[in-house]
């Protein structure tokens, strides 16, 4: 819309934008009642459109004034840090998992030794494969949850 300017935010154009066209559908749909929106509608605007005393004041005070900056650039202040905290903690419980299944690989290698000593390399061998997907999987999931603690 030509009265926007560039100082006003998103928000407000999206107002505006919706106004307009609940007016367009009000004057398309009910004549009599969407007349009146329609004539009511550019005083409505001209009022949202028109510069605050509040950012008038803080222009003039600020000529250089940089807007906030949002996403990951905003202070951590402005991040949701507590979210993100509360994701990493979730994903670390897989890293108990990858403990467990440790547990229970060494715990099979022992029975499995137990029950046919000649089998013994070979076992170890199984063992050692299983433990590397493990720590893989470990490792990946620190990874995950890294992201996840410096994400927004």
């Amino acid at each position: 819309a030509h009265f926007v300017q560039n100082r006003h935010s998103a928000k407000s154009e999206i107002v505006i934008m919706a106004l307009l066209r609940s007016a367009s559908l009000r004057a398309a749909l009910l004549p009599g009642v969407g007349a009146r929106a329609v004539t009511a509608l550019p005083r409505a605007l001209g009022a949202l459109s028109a510069p605050s005393a509040t950012s008038a004041t803080s222009a003039k005070s600020a000529p250089g004034a940089v807007a906030p900056v949002l996403g990951l650039g905003a202070p951590l202040t402005k991040r949701h840090a507590g979210v993100s905290v509360l994701g990493c903690a979730i994903a670390m419980v897989a890293v108990g998992g990858c403990a467990q299944g440790i547990g229970q690989l060494f715990a099979a290698l022992v029975v499995g030794m137990a029950r046919n000593p000649s089998m013994k390399e070979d076992l170890f061998t199984y063992t050692l494969i299983g433990m590397g997907f493990l720590e893989f999987l470990a490792i990946v999931v620190i990874l995950i949850a890294g992201l996840l603690l410096y994400s927004e």
